[in-house]
């Protein structure tokens, strides 16, 4: 038996590519770095910097369609619980939103709001606070966790 070993990466591509490998486009495809998105005080609408991160998230979700995403709403501590809890879902319900708009299917998004009660920082630091979180699911599991 003879192996050949091919340690030239570029023949390498042209062998494959020439036995009719089809690159995957989604391996191209690079989950965005950025999960978290700040808020104003009382305020729920999208920055144009956050807008510019979202669409590549909806980008990539497009191209790797066994993702679901959990969008996290929080808030600060200010004004009532209720409140809090409604800015919260305000804010997630924005970038699911926004990510629909990009082409991302809705039954793969799901927006929960927690008001203030899981703090990114102390509660003090109000600014910390409030945001968006997106956490990234696989579809087994989020299936599981929908149930």
């Amino acid at each position: 038996m003879t192996v050949l070993v091919l340690d030239n990466p570029e023949l390498l591509a042209r062998a494959t590519l020439a036995e009719g490998f089809q690159p995957n486009p989604c391996a191209e495809s690079h989950k965005p770095h950025q999960l978290k998105f700040h808020y104003g005080y009382n305020k729920h609408q999208l920055s144009a910097v956050d807008m510019d991160m979202l669409t590549r998230h909806g980008h990539y979700l497009r191209h790797n369609g066994h993702l679901h995403v959990r969008v996290h709403g929080h808030s600060d501590a200010f004004g009532s619980d209720d409140y809090g809890h409604f800015l919260s879902r305000m804010r997630a319900s924005a970038v699911v939103r926004f990510l629909v708009e990009e082409g991302v299917e809705e039954q793969r998004l799901k927006a929960v709001g927690w008001g203030s009660e899981r703090p990114l920082a102390t509660r003090a630091d109000h600014a910390a606070n409030r945001r968006v979180e997106l956490e990234y699911v696989q579809y087994s599991v989020s299936s599981a966790l929908s149930g």
